[in-house]
């Protein structure tokens, strides 16, 4: 997709630091691709459709969606500052609240998201922010794996 067809859908990354970094993909989703997973789409369908960690309720709301990270080790913080040692996500909910993307944070200025079916992008926390993603409710932090 062009930067003007992404811009179109996110008129805040217009003007904004962002690339693309990544070619088109159905593989993984956004929240999959926040927690590290290439090769599975993650949603709490209740169908069973996608994949979702075990045990964590199969549920539309931020609490499970902080569940699905927590069984990975992330805890919830304060705030989306970048603090050196420590992974962060982000998660975006629309205006009732229910979960619609998250993003991992990559350095003090940029974080990376999937969009939807579409390429990977690497872009400031705020540019997502709008119509189709809502805004921020919750950021998780867990330590960085040592090497």
């Amino acid at each position: 997709m062009s930067k003007e067809q992404i811009e179109s859908l996110f008129p805040n990354l217009s003007g904004s630091v962002y690339s693309v970094a990544s070619p088109q993909t159905a593989e993984y989703n956004c929240i999959a691709w926040a927690a590290g997973d290439h090769d599975k789409w993650w949603w709490p369908d209740q169908q069973n459709q996608y994949f979702w960690p075990p045990g964590i309720p199969r549920s539309e709301a931020v609490e499970a969606f902080t569940k699905a990270y927590e069984s990975l080790g992330y805890t919830l913080c304060e705030d989306a500052e970048y603090e050196d040692g420590f992974e962060k996500i982000a998660i975006y909910v629309d205006f009732a609240g229910k979960p619609t993307h998250a993003a991992r944070q990559l350095n003090p200025v940029l974080w990376t998201s999937k969009l939807g079916k579409l390429e990977d992008i690497e872009h400031t926390l705020d540019a997502l922010v709008g119509p189709q993603y809502g805004d921020v409710a919750a950021i998780l932090r867990r330590p960085k794996p040592l090497l």
